[in-house]
């Protein structure tokens, strides 16, 4: 019965005649033993025939919660299909019902009343972890607040890891830690499962984080730890304590920077231009953002610029307007970008105008921010238009692939943070990709898990950026696709694994010498999900 239990063991009725005498399982089991490929047909059509996105989750997270390697066979086979289903954007609205579906409890759930015990609570996990996410819940995607339940991102993140680079589900922790909400809505939610309290702040926080930094290391020697949808103000702080120290990185921030700067990379490709002659203009100026202008100053001064020109070409607007040289209350992360001689500008289009960017990145989560009216005026000020739309989920998607279109007469190099059908326009069809960030933190982490790697560091994100891009064909540029499609996943991390492990072991922070062959020693690492 203990098997049938356990979602790493249990095959349901794909046990064979043999399995079932030697394990005690006659007779607990219908008669018939199916192929998980049988299986996974029974799952896809049941999952076909449900109403609505969140439904599916549901289902999917039951099948997950009873038989792991089934749950993966299904997800890597049919990537397209599932992956908005179990992570954006479907996990968004299952956050924030989280307590009305909630069957069964995943990963761990350490709250601020267990100060002073997180390292005996962390013992309690039955399994050697290799890759912790963890998140305080307090900025999910772009719903803001959402507390405890924001379990539902770490547990969807290390969904991807198993299935799109292949690290083993065994070695994978999703942790949230409980340290209060400040939304009201779900303080007065009779199914949230969270603390019913306001959120620790100042140095009961820090010191809670750091026990469990401490507690983690300490219990899972080695363990990469992933920082996720922490809020701004203590998304930047945490990177900087630990970044040095431990094998830690957020993918907020530089995850999203390398698929970003991926997607740039592609665009130069179609429109011939080279990324230092670039203007960007960022609506957002927080994680993401800085995130992204972070790494194209990088890869603008390694094609010859100097610091001070890279960052002249990298602007940045936030719900105040253009962040400016003088402008009162900026916080550390945008003074980067506050540039001295330029008079404030309020509004968006206002910048778009003054600045003449060759390029708009969105990340600030307000749906529709891009108009028609800043379409048409980067088509204007551009033969082709460089158009990141890249918030999420979908309700916070600042402009549409059809919109990015249609407004730019065809012109625009459109990526998106949200999936979008594709676009016929002008009898031309146009296939918008995602830049979502399941291109790079999953080769990321298998990568830095495969070398052993002590550190995570700028230069793998830019390393995994490269490889990245350089996936993108022809054909997919053709079609105005500026990432390559989501079935080669798997394939597409294996090379980002192996860029990032030579970047550890170049560097002295791997665990050995390097082998002859690195991408063997990944692929040798990698979960495949059969029976």
């Amino acid at each position: 019965m203990a098997l049938l239990r356990d979602p790493l063991l249990n095959k349901g009725t794909a046990f064979t005649e043999s399995e079932r005498a030697a394990l005690g399982l006659r007779g607990l089991l219908p008669p018939c033993v199916l192929t998980m490929e049988t299986q996974a047909q029974r799952v896809l059509t049941n999952l076909r025939t449900l109403p609505t996105d969140l439904e599916k989750y549901v289902a999917l997270n039951a099948l997950h919660d009873r038989n792991e390697a089934l749950f993966f066979r299904v997800v890597v086979d049919n990537i397209d299909e599932i992956q908005p289903i179990i992570y954006t954007p479907t996990v968004g609205l299952a956050c924030q019902k989280y307590g009305l579906i909630f069957q069964r409890p995943r990963g761990m759930f350490i709250s601020s009343r267990d100060r002073g015990q997180i390292a005996e609570l962390l013992k309690n996990w039955p399994y050697q972890a290799k890759l912790i996410v963890v998140t305080d819940g307090e900025r999910i995607l772009g719903l803001g607040d959402l507390g405890a339940n924001g379990m539902g991102i770490p547990v969807g993140k290390l969904s991807l890891y198993s299935a799109c680079a292949g690290v083993h589900p065994e070695a994978c922790l999703p942790v949230v830690l409980d340290v209060g909400t400040n939304n009201d809505e779900l303080l007065n939610d009779p199914y949230y499962l969270g603390l019913r309290e306001r959120r620790l702040t100042g140095e009961a926080y820090d010191s809670f984080v750091d026990e469990f930094m401490q507690a983690a290391r300490k219990t899972f020697p080695g363990v990469l730890i992933q920082f996720e949808d922490f809020a701004n103000h203590s998304a930047f702080k945490l990177l900087h304590k630990y970044r040095d120290e431990a094998c830690v990185f957020n993918d907020d921030i530089q995850g999203t920077a390398a698929v970003a700067l991926a997607g740039l990379f592609s665009a130069l490709r179609v429109n011939g231009g080279k990324l230092k002659d670039q203007k960007i203009l960022f609506l957002g100026a927080g994680e993401a953002a800085t995130g992204i202008a972070d790494l194209v100053v990088s890869a603008m001064m390694a094609e010859g610029v100097s610091e001070a020109d890279a960052l002249r070409r990298n602007w940045l607007v936030d719900s105040r307007g253009l962040v400016v040289g003088g402008r009162q209350g900026l916080h550390g992360h945008k003074l980067r970008y506050a540039h001295a001689d330029q008079a404030p500008i309020a509004d968006f289009l206002t910048a778009i105008r003054t600045l003449k960017p060759t390029a708009i990145i969105g990340v600030a989560a307000v749906g529709g921010a891009f108009t028609p009216e800043v379409l048409k005026t980067m088509a204007e000020l551009n033969e082709q238009p460089i158009v990141f739309a890249l918030s999420n989920p979908t309700s916070k998607a600042e402009c549409s692939a059809e919109d990015a279109y249609r407004y730019t007469e065809g012109r625009a190099l459109f990526a998106c943070g949200s999936p979008y059908d594709p676009v016929t326009l002008n009898g031309r069809s146009f296939v918008p990709r995602q830049g979502n960030n399941s291109y790079i933190f999953p080769g990321v982490g298998l990568g830095v898990i495969a070398s052993g790697s002590k550190l995570v560091t700028d230069e793998m994100f830019m390393a995994a950026a490269h490889t990245l891009a350089d996936c993108v064909g022809k054909d997919d540029l053709a079609q105005g696709s500026l990432y390559p499609s989501l079935p080669r996943i798997r394939e597409v991390s294996v090379r980002i694994a192996a860029a990032v492990a030579d970047v550890a072991f170049q560097r002295g922070l791997a665990d050995g010498p390097a082998p002859n062959d690195v991408k063997a020693l990944v692929q040798s690492q990698m979960y495949e999900p059969h029976y």
